[in-house]
């Protein structure tokens, strides 16, 4: 079980009613619940179980598969789905019939839907002269403009819609104009939200969480809007910054800053995260949610389930890994890592400096065991799932050992014995392929979890961190320093935490990119950063696209059909 249990998350049926056969002495109504402040935590759970829902599948791959940061290539057809198109958003290729364009545009609507629907019952209980009324609507509409922001930065031109019921088609209200709403939809807010932090706002939007995503639009306001607005985004950071005087959020030391992301992070163990996602493998603690946070389930190679003590970690039926294991059986389970998601050598050329504890989130070259031996694997030296699918000795059926090494590069191999085939985004079957690609386990597989591959990591959408990196950047192009901070102190500030490397003595806008390609790794927000730099029309991996039409998304097909006045983005 989670260490917080922040929500309610049952169906959400104020006012609903249903013939049973049996008279209904009571019912919960507006006129009866909620009625205080915790039944109106209580009640404000749908918004947040919607968010939970995609935000570290779909999401992730829309804000990272698109970038240099990951890939998810097939590997002997494994993963080859085109209906989805993995390798379209690598390829930045994708269309309006794209799986994720769908499923990401669905989840967020869902969000918004969702949060419309409890404003508009829960607008209709208790006086609205409370101050915990007003806290708590305040707090969803965060929410909902969270969602709105996601919407807008993948998608452009979008709907707005808020109010619960009406299903009239709505047409494109063009970027700027939805970032003008946002903004003023988040500052009316900022007076009933609640300035408390850690365990008693943990995974719930409070003012910072409200000045983080104002100061992610001001960063960004240039080119979502063609005005720069970076004198704004760098009070939104020093709203936070100033946050009881550095008591509410700080850098996390060194020597934790890994454990931050671990399956038993949570308000007591960081001291970072501004809002987070509360994520737990049990249906108890969210009944009737996903969640979908499994990322071990794609970044680990699926030869270190044992190690990792990932749920099915152990040995079963599928492959053979570990040699001398005490155990029955030949292999691990069905529920072991798939393994097809690694990084790419240029972004993992970042990661340069040798004392930087961020290096610690990857997986590279020879593996071992947690007593040190070196991770075996049993195959064969050749085969189709062999060692190499391309050898040709005459002892490729024979039994081979090898020590599990992960290389950097990724690249397709033009022997056809190897499975691989360019067109299908495909590397090969044989263990070359499935070990092509440092791995990383910044949300380190859940080791307390033994019955399935939902992980109990939280994952921050807002952090310390990187609202000090924004500053930083804002300054370094053009805002007014503040409270005696310049941006090269700021950026080393960061650093001190992360590295034993001296300080830096100059900074550039290009340094400040490669810093926060290192700290924000795995956190959605690459592609972000990637537009804002300027950098998301380059060439990496096997993507050559540079239409910059495809910083933004298409409307899904289903988006128009359900709703005939929308029309497409440019370029579809």
């Amino acid at each position: 079980m989670k260490k917080i249990t922040l929500y309610i998350l049952a169906a959400f049926v104020l006012g609903a009613c249903q013939k049973v056969g049996v008279a209904v002495t009571t019912e919960l109504t507006p006129q009866v619940f909620p009625q205080n402040n915790q039944q109106f935590i209580e009640a404000s759970g749908p918004p947040y179980a919607a968010l939970r829902g995609n935000f570290s599948l779909d999401y992730w791959f829309m804000q990272t598969l698109s970038t240099d940061e990951a890939i998810l290539p097939a590997r002997g057809g494994n993963w080859y789905d085109p209906s989805n198109g993995y390798n379209n958003l690598h390829y930045h290729n994708w269309g309006p019939a794209n799986g994720w364009t769908n499923s990401c545009w669905s989840w967020l609507s869902t969000v918004i839907g969702a949060t419309n629907q409890a404003l508009s019952i829960l607008g209709t209980t208790e006086p609205d002269s409370l101050s915990y009324k007003k806290s708590n609507l305040a707090e969803l509409k965060i929410v909902r403009d969270m969602a709105y922001f996601f919407q807008m930065d993948l998608y452009g031109n979008i709907p707005l819609d808020t109010t619960y019921g009406d299903f009239t088609p709505k047409v494109n209200t063009p970027r700027a104009q939805v970032f003008a709403w946002l903004e003023g939809d988040i500052k009316a807010q900022l007076p009933y939200l609640s300035t408390a932090a850690g365990t008693l706002m943990y995974g719930r939007a409070n003012k910072y969480t409200a000045y983080a995503l104002l100061a992610k639009m001001y960063l960004n306001a240039e080119y979502y809007t063609g005005t720069a607005r970076y004198n704004d985004c760098v009070a939104a950071c020093d709203s936070i910054i100033d946050a009881g005087n550095g008591v509410q959020y700080a850098l996390q030391p060194r020597s934790t800053y890994l454990q931050m992301f671990y399956p038993t992070n949570g308000p007591t163990t960081q001291t970072e995260f501004i809002f987070a996602i509360p994520y737990d493998p049990s249906a108890i603690a969210y009944p009737g949610t996903n969640g979908f946070m499994y990322h071990a389930r794609y970044d680990l190679d699926r030869t270190l389930g044992i190690k990792y003590g990932y749920a099915g970690g152990t040995p079963g039926s599928v492959v053979d890994p570990i040699v001398g294991q005490a155990y029955p059986g030949t292999g691990l389970i069905a529920t072991s890592p798939s393994g097809p998601e690694s990084t790419l050598p240029s972004f993992y050329a970042y990661f340069s400096d040798t004392n930087d504890i961020r290096n610690g989130q990857w997986l590279t070259g020879l593996q071992y065991n947690k007593d040190g031996t070196p991770l075996m694997v049993k195959t064969t030296k050749g085969g189709a799932q062999g060692y190499d699918a391309t050898y040709t000795g005459t002892d490729a059926g024979a039994t081979y050992y090898y020590q599990l090494n992960l290389t950097p590069d990724v690249y397709f191999r033009t022997n056809p014995a190897s499975g691989a085939n360019p067109a299908l985004f495909d590397l090969g079957n044989d263990h070359i392929a499935w070990n092509m690609g440092y791995r990383n386990i910044k949300f380190l597989a859940d080791y307390t979890n033994p019955s399935n591959r939902n992980q109990n990591n939280d994952v921050p959408v807002f952090r310390y961190a990187d609202v000090l990196l924004e500053k930083a950047e804002a300054i370094l192009r053009g805002a007014t320093p503040t409270q005696g901070q310049t941006a090269l102190s700021l950026v080393n500030a960061v650093r001190a935490a992360r590295t034993t490397s001296a300080a830096w003595g100059s900074l550039t806008l290009d340094s400040v990119y490669n810093e926060r390609c290192r700290e924000m790794t795995w956190e959605t927000w690459h592609r972000n950063d990637m537009i804002r730099f300027g950098k998301y029309e380059g060439a990496w991996g096997f993507k050559t696209d540079a239409d910059p039409n495809h910083r933004i998304y298409p409307i899904p097909n289903t988006a128009l059909l359900l709703d005939p006045a929308l029309t497409q983005n440019p370029g579809y």
